[in-house]
């Protein structure tokens, strides 16, 4: 997820952190994570180097645009707009279906994605390798814009909505979402990261110890996700977005932000 859905809540509701600075230290610290978590999956072969790099080209413009907005609106509207972002995305990932992840997923794909041969495997520990393509690619290339607009606005590197277009729109298998995302998020928040630096909402105090902090988490979350059941990945996702989502909204309405 780039830790940014957990991080910037944490900032601003439990140490009293302005929101827009949390925001600049969280964007700081997933390129870190980007970067350091995104070498173990990409070695292990889960993350999708091609669709990543295609689909970058949308956040990143995205991103840009976001972080202008930030820098206009009240803080409470963007810890509104944080709330609703992460409550969205835990009932898609607790409530929606999703389909179980066999030896050949997805093969079908569409022309766009055949001409662009966004396609790939991963090893699974009872399939031995999954075999995938990429559908509705417009589609998946255009929540991935929003993806970055949230981005830059939140400071979250935008990985759950990333995973969600992935693996609802795109049908990528969810391992290959997170990995995936994961390797995108560090492209992405340093298009915004630039401009909360340029605002002055990027404090070298606040931004390192929380970058250290993140870094070596995220290096641990990537070897456990190898092993990691798919159904607990998504329950502990949603869990942990939805009770952070709550908080954002409530104190987003009572002004506390």
């Amino acid at each position: 997820m780039g830790g940014g859905v957990v991080l910037v809540p944490a900032l601003t509701l439990f140490f009293g952190v302005d929101i827009r600075y949390a925001i600049g230290a969280s964007l700081v610290s997933v390129i870190a994570t980007s970067s350091g978590a995104a070498a173990a999956y990409v070695r292990e072969g889960f993350s999708n180097i091609r669709i990543g790099m295609f689909l970058e080209i949308a956040t990143t413009l995205g991103a840009i645009g976001g972080a202008y907005l930030a820098s206009i609106l009240q803080t409470r509207v963007i810890a509104l707009v944080f709330g609703v972002v992460l409550l969205y995305s835990a009932w898609l990932s607790i409530f929606v279906k999703h389909e179980a992840e066999t030896a050949v997923a997805h093969l079908e794909g569409d022309g766009l994605a055949d001409k662009l041969r966004l396609k790939g495997s991963f090893p699974d520990p009872k399939h031995g390798v999954i075999h995938y393509k990429a559908e509705h690619v417009v589609e998946g290339f255009s929540a991935m814009g929003v993806a970055g607009i949230l981005s830059g606005l939140l400071g979250i590197g935008s990985g759950a909505v990333k995973v969600i277009a992935m693996d609802h729109i795109m049908k990528l298998p969810f391992k290959v979402s997170t990995t995936t995302s994961n390797f995108m998020i560090g492209v992405t928040a340093a298009a915004s990261a630039g401009v909360y630096l340029h605002k002055g909402y990027v404090s070298p105090g606040l931004a390192m110890p929380v970058t250290l902090g993140v870094l070596t988490g995220s290096l641990l979350g990537a070897r456990k996700l190898i092993g990691a059941k798919t159904q607990v990945l998504r329950a502990v996702f949603g869990v942990t977005i939805a009770f952070l989502g709550i908080e954002m909204l409530y104190n987003g309405i009572a002004g506390r932000i």
